[in-house]
């Protein structure tokens, strides 16, 4: 069965939106994590928002590796109207988000990656469809924001890599293992 691998920068305390504001040096380790990520990946699932950004974008960017894979990769975005603007390779999600994901995993093919897309990512862990969470954790408070696991419930992880870049990023893996106990019982 293929792997479900979310890949978020994040600040310190948890903000996954807009990180722009808050990523604000990129060092070479940082840089290295791209190609790693995206290598074993040949779909992504979006949400709306984060293709309606993207599309503007994307398409003429010079920015690689990244660049030449989101281009080129099948993109399956989580919206309930049709795509205004063309991209290749780009399909609407026909149906129930959740449904779509968990038949897609089933079919042969590499990775499938959740980008940029908060609600794509909260609704895919609650329902317990998420393998990996590949976070890049800014050295800063955002102080306000959707946070990555803003309504999710608990989940136990466990590390699989992780490293500080010099200039302060942590750069972790996580496997996601199983939905935490609820307050109060015993793991």
């Amino acid at each position: 069965m293929r792997k479900i691998v979310v890949t978020e920068y994040v600040s310190l305390d948890g903000v996954a939106e807009a990180p722009n504001t808050f990523v604000t040096e990129w060092d070479d380790l940082v840089d290295a994590k791209i190609p790693e990520v995206i290598g074993t990946q040949d779909a992504v699932i979006l949400g709306r928002r984060s293709y309606d950004d993207w599309v503007q974008f994307w398409p003429d960017s010079q920015i690689e590796p990244f660049a030449t894979f989101i281009n080129g990769v099948a993109k399956f975005v989580a919206t309930s109207t049709p795509l205004d603007a063309p991209w290749a390779h780009s399909t609407a999600i026909d149906g129930d988000l959740v449904a779509f994901v968990d038949d897609l995993r089933r079919k042969p093919g590499g990775d499938i990656g959740v980008h940029a897309s908060l609600s794509v990512a909260q609704t895919l862990l609650i329902a317990g469809l998420v393998d990996e969470l590949r976070l890049v954790v800014a050295p800063c408070v955002a102080g306000g924001g959707r946070r990555l696991f803003d309504g999710v419930p608990g989940v136990r992880l466990e590390v699989i890599r992780s490293q500080t870049s010099p200039t302060g990023y942590l750069l972790v893996d996580y496997r996601v293992l199983a939905a935490s106990p609820e307050v109060g019982e015993e793991i």
